[in-house]
């Protein structure tokens, strides 16, 4: 069986579970993390001595793992052959760069946008930090719409891994109350994205 730590809102979490959902993997979910709690306590930090979420054990293979889009890549390669695991390393690394671009690049910007419009209350938001990050998240929106001219996926030509990775962000992103420049790729993958039962279920969920 498999046991996954973590909140339904998180945006790392989704990931998780959404992968889960698509290879339709049975598992058990603990609520951690956020007004959950339990991510500090010794037991899980033995785990995860980072006391963050996701966490995630497989019975099946006796491993305990951590960081989010590592654990998607684990169970791509393990239960999501011929789904969502490409075999040949080149094409998967092509659409893996935007696993981490993801983590690395539009994360950030992603947290002052949903920190400081969700989380935090209304007299006491830092609008300039705000906008900032828009306009910063307005650049990357153009250049995901870039990536997307000639292909459907962020994985090529299926959708896969990278997909996941990247998508719990623009949806938060999307639904937050804010006005962003019409894109016709990115919004074209959106669209697709909203069709698929799985984002549906574990995506596409009041921001918070």
């Amino acid at each position: 069986m498999i046991t996954l730590w973590g909140r339904n809102n998180s945006t790392n979490v989704k990931k998780v579970l959404w992968t889960l959902e698509e290879l339709e993997l049975p598992y058990n979910q603990i609520l951690a993390g956020g007004q959950h709690g339990g991510n500090r306590d010794a037991d899980y930090l033995a785990l995860n001595p980072n006391g963050l979420v996701p966490l995630l054990r497989d019975d099946e293979t006796d491993v305990v793992l951590w960081e989010s889009n590592t654990i998607v890549r684990y169970l791509a390669a393990q239960y999501g052959q011929k789904r969502l695991w490409i075999d040949a390393p080149a094409a998967r690394a092509v659409g893996e760069k935007w696993m981490d671009w993801a983590n690395q690049t539009l994360s950030p910007a992603h947290r002052v946008i949903l920190f400081g419009l969700v989380r935090t209350p209304a007299d006491q938001r830092d609008m300039a930090a705000i906008e900032a990050s828009k306009q910063v998240c307005d650049n990357l929106f153009a250049i995901l719409d870039n990536a997307l001219t000639d292909q459907p996926w962020f994985s090529g030509a299926e959708f896969g891994t990278a997909d996941i990775a990247v998508a719990p962000f623009i949806y938060n992103l999307f639904n937050v109350g804010l006005s962003w420049t019409p894109l016709p790729h990115l919004e074209r993958w959106y669209q697709q994205l909203t069709e698929r039962p799985a984002f549906q279920k574990i995506v596409m969920i009041p921001v918070s």
